[in-house]
């Protein structure tokens, strides 16, 4: 049975923000910018996204992604430099100014999701020619890059090979491969610490930025909205029945949108049924909470109110 107080946060989740005091404003499908100067005010809305499009909100998801990305960002410091500054709130980020790359790094160790369906399909929009036969959810021998665009909300990321990125001068050669090598390293590190809590990092997009000539990792890093975790203790036994695997990530709602909806991204979008957004974030919590080893703070209450009055303790408003 679910917390009752994820019900009970529903007419409190945090859809969109008004801060003009902040700087200039750029709404992503999830996250609030504010830009002033060389400073950004980033704030994880509980907006969910799926297939590129906005769908609803979910209780609590603004506070678990920054919080959990903030865990995640410290966690691989070593491994890549970032944009963090501060975190005045649980769901708002202070960081570094950047000139975001034009991809995204979409790294991936299984055989899941869109590039499964690719597969079974016939396409290869990455230039991968995998081998034919291979299994659904089946582990690849090293971990995969397959970048995509980074498209306006409302629009579609659109696949790419590397070859591609480079034929399109979408980011230069050199900047490319230092990229390439931070997103697989910190995929290395994220399966490795993964692992030791019993979840199976499958795969997830990292996005890095320019602040001079120092590249940073930006945006958020290895949350159930941008990864999929698998439960470690039971793939085997499912793999060798073709059951699907025990998710925490945003792929419940995906398979359930495509499965239960026939929505895969086009036509209009159907509503999402209250208790749909509360397993989701059932499953949130889940990773959460396995990945830290900590609990987190159901606290009910208005989100923007509190937000509003950390941003004014920080000196921010």
């Amino acid at each position: 049975m679910a917390d009752p107080r994820l019900t009970q946060q529903l007419p409190f989740t945090l859809r969109q923000t008004d801060f003009p005091s902040l700087g200039q404003r750029y709404q992503g499908k999830v996250r609030d910018t504010y830009r002033r100067g060389d400073v950004l005010v980033l704030i994880t809305t509980d907006r969910l996204s799926a297939f590129d499009r906005v769908l609803t909100t979910l209780p609590f998801k603004g506070d678990l992604l920054n919080t959990l990305s903030h865990h995640w960002f410290k966690k691989t410091a070593h491994v890549a430099k970032n944009h963090v500054l501060d975190v005045p709130d649980p769901c708002a980020t202070v960081a570094r100014c950047t000139e975001p790359l034009r991809i995204e790094f979409v790294v991936r160790g299984y055989l899941t999701g869109s590039l499964w369906r690719d597969y079974t399909a016939g396409n290869d929009p990455y230039g991968l020619s995998l081998p034919p036969g291979l299994a659904k959810d089946s582990r690849f021998d090293r971990p995969i890059l397959t970048p995509s665009t980074k498209a306006p909300a409302g629009e579609h990321d659109l696949p790419l090979s590397e070859a591609e990125v480079l034929a399109r001068n979408l980011v230069p050669p050199k900047r490319f491969e230092e990229a390439k090598a931070l997103a697989l390293g910190l995929f290395a590190e994220g399966t490795k610490l993964a692992a030791e809590r019993g979840l199976l990092f499958v795969d997830t997009k990292y996005e890095f930025g320019l602040a001079g000539n120092e590249l940073l990792l930006i945006d958020e890093i290895h949350t159930p909205d941008s990864s999929r975790y698998w439960v470690a203790s039971e793939y085997a036994a499912r793999l060798a029945k073709g059951e699907p695997q025990r998710m925490l990530d945003k792929e419940n709602l995906r398979q359930w949108l495509i499965n239960e909806r026939g929505f895969s991204g086009h036509g209009e979008p159907p509503q999402i049924p209250d208790d749909i957004r509360v397993s989701l974030t059932e499953k949130y919590l889940g990773a959460y909470e396995q990945l830290t080893g900590t609990a987190f703070p159901l606290d009910v209450g208005q989100v923007s109110a509190r937000l509003e009055r950390n941003l004014r303790s920080a000196k921010l408003l």
